[in-house]
């Protein structure tokens, strides 16, 4: 099962396009079950969570447990995907000052 992780800091008002821009499953090779925990080191951090045309889930509030995501407690967001399809995870910082942003994705190929 592909994996895909990134820690990364979100600068103040600002947003991430996508933290997974240039990782090996950013684009998926096989129809695919994809799971995906963001964790926020402060309150703060919007996540957006994009499967090539389909909205996961839109600025949701992630939880600021300052760590890696834990699977199962944080892999709140699931879904399928066609080979092609971009997987973009976008971060929204909405304070006045910087924010990690913690993610884990896992790609599970169905063929």
């Amino acid at each position: 099962m592909p994996f895909m992780a990134d820690r990364q800091s979100v600068a103040a008002n600002s947003t991430v396009a996508n933290v997974l821009a240039g990782k090996s499953q950013e684009f998926l090779t096989a129809p695919s079950v994809i799971r995906f925990g963001v964790v926020a080191a402060a309150v703060g951090l919007f996540t957006t969570i994009i499967v090539g045309n389909e909205v996961i889930c839109e600025d949701q509030e992630a939880s600021s447990a300052n760590r890696s995501p834990l699977d199962p407690d944080d892999y709140n967001y699931e879904a399928s995907g066609m080979p092609g399809d971009r997987v973009i995870v976008k971060l929204r910082n909405s304070t006045g000052a910087a924010i990690i942003g913690f993610t884990g994705v896992k790609v599970t190929p169905l063929a």
